[in-house]
C-alpha cells in the first residue's frame, strides 16, 4: 500500500493498514533516512502508548533500528509522546519514534516521528520518508533488522525511564511546589491513555479513566466536551475545582471548569497566553492555526507581539518556533506548546500552568476567562464532525474551490482564507470554516461568532453546502 503521512505522522486501522509489515516498511524507511542525514550515531528514543500492541510494535521499529546498527533507548513503560520529544532533545539523539494514533478513534494506531530538535517531523522529512517508503517497496530492498533478545545482549537496544527527566523539565516550567501548597482540588482524565498517572505523581490529585483500557471506553480519547461528560459532572458537583484532561498520548489538552462546562482550547490558549506575558514576564512571537480563536489576534495586538497563522497541524507551528522568536504555539485541537520547553505540544505541560494561575490568582478558569472576555470581547466557538463518503467529500472540495459561496446563512463573505481548507470571514470577525481532517475520513467544520446563536446559524450554512 502508498504510506503517507498526515498532520502528525502515519496512521492507520490496525490489521488493515497499521499491520507489522508496513510498520517495518516505515521503519526501514526511518533507519534509511537517520543513516543519509548522519544522525544514526546519535542513536534513537523508542516509546509507545496504551493502544492494542503499541509495545508489541515499538519493540519491532526497535529490531529494525538495531538491525541497522542505530543505537536504541527504548522506554520501559508507557510514555506521553511529550516526555519522547523531551527525551530526544535532552539526550542528543537523532530522533524519536513513538507509536501511537494520538486520539483517533481506538482501531487506529500510529507512528510518530520527532526530529533531533524535539518536535514534530518537518513537512520536508515526512515526503523524503514517503518517497524512501516507495522506492524500498519498487526496489525490493530487504528489511534489515536483529531480533530483540540479541539486540538487547548486544546492547543495541537499552531500556530506559522516560519520566526521569521529564518530570524534573516540568519542574522547572511551573512552580510545582506553590500548586501543591494551594491544594487546588482537581481532578484529571487522562481519558485511559498514555499520560494517566502524571498529574497524580507530581500533584497528588485524583484520577479518572486511569485503568488499562485500550478501547478507551468506547470513544475517542480525545479531550472535546462530548467526550468529557463524567469530567463535566465531577465538577458540577461542587467536589473539584479544576478538571484536567489529556488525549490518548498527552499531548493535548482539555479542560473543565468550575461551573463543571468544557473549556476549549481557544480559552486554555487564552488564559495561557496572559498568564506566560503578565506573570511570567516572558515575551516573542505568538503562533496560531487557521482554526484557532480571534482572541488571540486581540491578545497579542494588545501585548505587541508578533502573531502568526498557520495550516493545521502542529508540525507548522514547529517550523516556526525553529526559525523564529517564537513565545507560544497553538491549534484548535488542544495543541499548545512553548518554546522554553520543547517546540512541542505538551497537554501535561499545559494543564500544570492552568492550576499554576489558579494558584496564583486565586479564581477559577471561567471567572479569569471572563475578566479577559470582559476587556477583549465575548467570544463562542463550535466545531462539528461530519462523516461523509470519500466521493461527496471530494465533489464538495471541487466546489469550494471553484465556486466559493459569495454568501452563507444570509450572510456576505467579506474575506477567505483557503490556506487550510476554506474559511469565509465575515464583517464583524466571525468565520466559519470547512476542513477535511488530515487522520481521519471526516469533514471538519469550525464557526467562532460574538454569540451562541451565530455560531449555530453558521455551521447549519456549512451543513447546507455539504449537503449534510
Amino acid at each position: 500500500m502508498e504510506i503517507k503521512f498526515g498532520t502528525d505522522g502515519w496512521r492507520g486501522v490496525i490489521a488493515r493498514e497499521f499491520t507489522f509489515d508496513n510498520l517495518s516498511l516505515v521503519a526501514q524507511a526511518t533507519m534509511d533516512w537517520m543513516t543519509r542525514e548522519g544522525l544514526a550515531e546519535k542513536g534513537l528514543i523508542i516509546g509507545y502508548d496504551r493502544r492494542f500492541l503499541s509495545a508489541e510494535f515499538a519493540r519491532r521499529v526497535a529490531e529494525i533500528a538495531a538491525g541497522n546498527d542505530i543505537k536504541v533507548l527504548l522506554s520501559d513503560d508507557v510514555s506521553p509522546t511529550p516526555a519522547i520529544s523531551f527525551a530526544v532533545k535532552e539526550q542528543g539523539a537523532g530522533a524519536g519514534i513513538i507509536i501511537t494514533a494520538s486520539h483517533n478513534p481506538p482501531i487506529y494506531n500510529g507512528f510518530k516521528i520527532k526530529e533531533s530538535f524535539g518536535g514534530s517531523a518537518r513537512p520536508e522529512t515526512t515526503k523524503l520518508l514517503e518517497e524512501i517508503v516507495a522506492h524500498n517497496s519498487k526496489e525490493g530492498n530487504l528489511i534489515r533488522s536483529c531480533g530483540f533478545d540479541d539486540a538487547i545482549k548486544k546492547g543495541k537496544i537499552e531500556r530506559f525511564d522516560v519520566s526521569e527527566g521529564y518530570l524534573r523539565q516540568l519542574g522547572r516550567m511551573v512552580n510545582i511546589e506553590a500548586i501543591r501548597q494551594t491544594a487546588i482540588p482537581a481532578v484529571a482524565d487522562p481519558m485511559f491513555g498514555a499520560g494517566t498517572g502524571c498529574f497524580k505523581r507530581l500533584l497528588g490529585i485524583d484520577e479518572i479513566h486511569n485503568q488499562i483500557n485500550p478501547s478507551f471506553g468506547g470513544r475517542p480519547p480525545e479531550p472535546i466536551g462530548e467526550n468529557l461528560q463524567e469530567l463535566c459532572e465531577l465538577l458540577a458537583s461542587g467536589r473539584y475545582r479544576a478538571g484536567l484532561a489529556l488525549d490518548g498520548d498527552a499531548d493535548r489538552i482539555g479542560a473543565v471548569d468550575e461551573r463543571g462546562e468544557f473549556f476549549s482550547s481557544h480559552a486554555i490558549f487564552t488564559l495561557l497566553l496572559k498568564h506566560l506575558v503578565e506573570r511570567k514576564g516572558l515575551s516573542g512571537g505568538v503562533a496560531k492555526t487557521v482554526s484557532s480563536t480571534v482572541m488571540i489576534d486581540l491578545l497579542t495586538r494588545k501585548y505587541s507581539l508578533p502573531l502568526y497563522e498557520t495550516p493545521i497541524g502542529f508540525k507548522h507551528i514547529c517550523e516556526l518556533m525553529l526559525d523564529r522568536e517564537i513565545l507560544m504555539g497553538g491549534e484548535e485541537s488542544g495543541g499548545l506548546g512553548v518554546t522554553a520547553h520543547i517546540p512541542e505540544r505538551d497537554g501535561i505541560l499545559m494543564g500544570l500552568l492552568l492550576l499554576e494561575t489558579i494558584s496564583v490568582t486565586g479564581k477559577g478558569l471561567r471567572e479569569q476567562l471572563e475578566e479577559i472576555m470582559d476587556e477583549i470581547g465575548h467570544f463562542f466557538y463550535r466545531r462539528i464532525d461530519l462523516h461523509i463518503s470519500n466521493d461527496d467529500k471530494e465533489s464538495l472540495l471541487f466546489r469550494l474551490k471553484n465556486e466559493p459561496p459569495a454568501a452563507i446563512a444570509g450572510r456576505s463573505v467579506t474575506g477567505t482564507n483557503f490556506s487550510d481548507g476554506f474559511k469565509f470571514i465575515f464583517d464583524n470577525g466571525d468565520w466559519l470554516l470547512i476542513r477535511p481532517s488530515g487522520t481521519e475520513p471526516v469533514l471538519r467544520l469550525y464557526s467562532e461568532a460574538d454569540n451562541p446563536a451565530m455560531v449555530d446559524t453558521l455551521l447549519r450554512g456549512a451543513r447546507q453546502i455539504a449537503g449534510a
